[in-house]
């Protein structure tokens, strides 16, 4: 279920962040529904934190619909507070490498809540 809440979400859908105003949303749609039309790669794929996705014009028409009612714009604004690359750019911990799948989004975490090494 989380998985589609990032590939799905609206914000992520259309490349815009959560702060931006309904006039904006409206925009960035109209045009990239223009260039998916006029069959322009630039249009056909989107990042989010989990990877890149592709986009469709209904996908489209479906984040405009959603981010027009406010109850459901506050839902989908709780998940778009990762930025598109955070997650996407960083390697997969259960890939079988053994690496470290990085910082995160908030690389002073553990300093924060008293971890590390004692000065």
């Amino acid at each position: 279920m989380s998985r589609e809440r990032f590939l799905e979400n609206p914000f992520y859908v259309l490349g815009v962040r959560p702060d931006c105003t309904r006039a904006e949303l409206e925009r960035e749609g109209q045009k990239l529904l223009g260039m998916l039309e006029l069959g322009l790669p630039a249009a056909k794929k989107y990042q989010t934190p989990i990877g890149e996705a592709e986009r469709t014009p209904e996908l489209l028409r479906v984040a405009m619909a959603e981010l027009r009612d406010p109850h459901k714009r506050l839902l989908h604004e709780v998940w778009a507070q990762l930025p598109a690359e955070t997650l996407a750019a960083e390697p997969n911990p259960h890939d079988g490498s053994g690496a470290h799948p990085g910082p995160g989004p908030w690389p002073d975490a553990p300093a924060a809540l008293g971890f590390g090494a004692k000065k």
